[in-house]
């Protein structure tokens, strides 16, 4: 398809699959409305509500359809469930997996571990920081980027090493990140976030 015309994408969702329109000539797709987002959420309870231990996969699933899990999903989900909304709280503040905050479009988790702690992971979480404006758990207002520390990657011998989304940037260095945080830039490069 050429440019700037919609394409239609299939991606995973905690084994659904959803199609997703990417427009590849502009920043980021037309997002469903809420409503549109609850009458989706609505199918995937209805599929779930007889199946024992459905309430994690409609929370995955509600995550990616939101993006998040705001106050309005969980209380559907715990009706729709027939479950207490504290019961759904409680899990989604069990598992670090799910957020009540809106996430950016790519996540960077900074390793805080031993070896990278040791060679510099405190200067990189210092200076994305600085250059995203944002704190560790924080969305930037654009919400292309959030940012998590972790504890280890296994990749110590090649520390200090960053995350961004499924990609692990290693031996990192301050004067690096503006180049790292180019490549998931949007409005740029192949539509997918990365130049």
């Amino acid at each position: 398809m050429a440019a700037g015309s919609g394409e239609l994408i299939q991606v995973s969702n905690g084994g659904k699959e959803q199609q997703m329109c990417q427009d590849q000539g502009c920043c980021a797709c037309e997002q469903a409305s809420e409503a549109q987002q609850l009458a989706r959420l609505e199918e995937v309870i209805a599929e779930y509500r007889q199946k024992p231990g459905g309430l994690i996969p409609v929370l995955q699933i509600a995550q990616g359809i939101f993006g998040y899990l705001p106050e309005v999903a969980l209380k559907a989900i715990a009706l729709g469930l027939n479950k207490s909304y504290s019961e759904v709280a409680g899990v989604v503040g069990f598992y670090s997996f799910f957020t009540t905050k809106p996430r950016g479009k790519h996540l960077i988790r900074v390793c805080m571990g031993t070896a990278c702690y040791v060679r510099g992971g405190s200067d990189i979480l210092a200076a994305l920081k600085s250059k995203l404006g944002i704190d560790v758990g924080d969305t930037t207002p654009d919400r292309q980027f959030s940012l998590e520390i972790a504890r280890c990657f296994g990749a110590c011998g090649l520390a200090p090493v960053i995350a961004v989304d499924d990609d692990v940037h290693h031996r990192v260095k301050s004067n690096r990140i503006d180049d790292i945080l180019a490549q998931y830039r949007t409005c740029e490069g192949d539509g997918n976030g990365k130049a």
